[in-house]
């Protein structure tokens, strides 16, 4: 896609983003846009850096690490938000602003070895499985308050919040009762366990981003709608 094209793409998603905010009367500044950029070349990163995005989203490591090679990212900050295997943590951990898919508390005691080697602390959010599918990763919610607990006893992580892809939608606005929930795990965990320090609610995608900032995404993950559609082999 032409960097023209992705630029408007960005300018669009931000009005509908300023629309749904004010219609759930919040201030469109608190949300963040982050463009998932899976299966797209260094060229449509640059782009959508030059247009403003907030920052960007690789949900595999391989290509990550391939574009970070070309320095893809320069620029904006960039966030891992695929499933993280755990012999691949060492590829990401230092080299990522921050891990939104941490799914599990195996998980995230492999972030805190490779933190501990690199002597520094990573930024992540708590990946819920919301919707109870099996082939998805995440705690599921009456999983989530005791291992949120266990990983905050790591000290080479920092939980900023919450991350949630809820299952397909089949109707219109299906997946708004599931960012709901999410948003009112978000605000427990966080005033319980966290002192309030929560800071990232990141749910919504190109499809439901709006119905994610009507129930209180910070923090929205959009790909095709800026890209436009992926064609898988």
């Amino acid at each position: 896609m032409e960097s023209n094209q992705i630029a408007e793409n960005i300018r669009s998603i931000r009005g509908r983003m300023a629309a749904a905010a004010e219609r759930a009367g919040r201030d469109p500044g608190e949300i963040l846009l982050v463009g998932a950029s899976k299966m797209n070349d260094a060229a449509a990163c640059r782009a959508a850096i030059a247009a403003g995005i907030d920052a960007l989203g690789e949900n595999r490591v391989q290509e990550m690490t391939e574009k970070l090679a070309q320095g893809a990212y320069e620029g904006a900050p960039l966030h891992f938000i695929g499933h993280l295997q755990r012999n691949k943590v060492r590829q990401v951990v230092g080299r990522v602003a921050l891990i939104e898919s941490v799914g599990s508390l195996e998980l995230a005691k492999e972030i805190q070895r490779q933190a501990e080697k690199l002597g520094v602390t990573q930024d992540v959010l708590l990946e819920v499985n919301i919707g109870g599918e099996e082939s998805k990763s995440g705690f599921l919610p009456k999983e989530l308050r005791d291992g949120a607990a266990a990983v905050r006893e790591l000290d080479r992580l920092r939980v900023l919040g919450l991350m949630a892809i809820p299952p397909v939608e089949r109707e219109p606005h299906g997946n708004l009762p599931y960012f709901v929930e999410v948003s009112r795990l978000y605000v427990d965990i966080s005033r319980s366990l966290y002192h309030n320090s929560f800071v990232y609610l990141s749910m919504g995608m190109s499809d439901d981003f709006e119905d994610a900032i009507a129930a209180g995404a910070t923090m929205v993950r959009v790909g095709s709608a800026i890209f436009g559609r992926r064609h898988y082999q």
